[in-house]
């Protein structure tokens, strides 16, 4: 299926044969079934399948328009819906969407929301009220997204790494996490704090700042902040995340974000 799917990547002519017309569906199905990931951790780092990330753009590709009807919704798209989640044990709330190739995990819940094909939801995880999880977009297990939670997609460059997710992660309202920006295990993120592969995520926790970027670390309990950046108008504040603490052994891995912060005096 791999060659099949690199063969029709360097030469798209090949996309009218049905042997790689029917390489890309079986991808895809197998997405919406779990059986292979766009990313997946091995070892101790995490390996971008490049070849999957080409499946789901040449899909596109050979894929029509149709219209979709959904009782009184009507819909144009080239991409089904996904179906069948009484028999995922998936929760689905109306008017939450997925994208047939995403997968969902046994016990997460879906509030009015949506997952875009190619990503990877893990078991037990809530994606709450108008949350977005982009295409490819890989989360872990217990993982919580609260509402308005914006978790970016990427298809294209088919090399740039998708947002990661870890387990046990607690994103908080209207935070933005995007350009395959990597959030490890434990994490606690405030409201509204955006993380890019450019932020400046700083450790204020000891005597000295320390700067990281693209990378929020394990059990990090972080808020959003500024520091000052001098232009050539003058200096002005520009946005950041702070690395305020650690969530703590102790604490209840499915705390609340206001648990989590009040360790540290912090009011969200």
């Amino acid at each position: 299926m791999r060659k099949i799917i690199e063969q029709a990547w360097d030469d798209l002519s090949l996309l009218q044969n049905n042997e790689s017309q029917q390489a890309i569906r079986e991808l895809i199905a197998m997405l919406n079934n779990g059986q292979v990931r766009v990313a997946e951790p091995k070892d101790d780092h995490w390996q971008v399948n490049e070849w999957v990330k080409k499946g789901v753009i040449l899909y596109f590709r050979i894929q029509s328009m149709e219209v979709q009807q959904s009782g009184i919704f009507e819909f144009y798209d080239k991409i089904d819906l996904k179906r069948g989640f009484d028999n995922l044990q998936v929760r689905v709330v109306p008017q939450a969407t997925a994208r047939y190739g995403s997968y969902l995990a046994p016990g997460v819940v879906m509030m009015p929301s949506y997952v875009n094909i190619g990503a990877y939801v893990g078991s037990g995880t809530m994606i709450d009220t108008w949350a977005t999880v982009g295409s490819c977009a890989q989360i872990g297990e217990n993982v919580h997204l609260s509402g308005g939670v914006g978790i970016g997609g990427v298809l294209e460059p088919v090399q740039a790494a998708p947002v990661i997710i870890e387990d046990n992660c607690f994103i908080g309202s209207r935070a933005i996490i995007v350009e395959g920006a990597h959030v490890k295990k434990n994490a606690v993120l405030g409201a509204n704090v955006v993380i890019t592969q450019s932020t400046h995520i700083i450790d204020v926790t000891q005597n000295q700042p320390i700067i990281i970027k693209g990378t929020v670390p394990e059990n990090a309990v972080v808020i959003p902040g500024s520091y000052t950046k001098s232009f050539s108008a003058g200096d002005y504040q520009v946005p950041c995340a702070l690395i305020i603490g650690k969530r703590k052994a102790q604490t209840d891995l499915k705390t609340s974000l206001n648990d989590a912060l009040r360790d540290f005096n912090i009011a969200i």
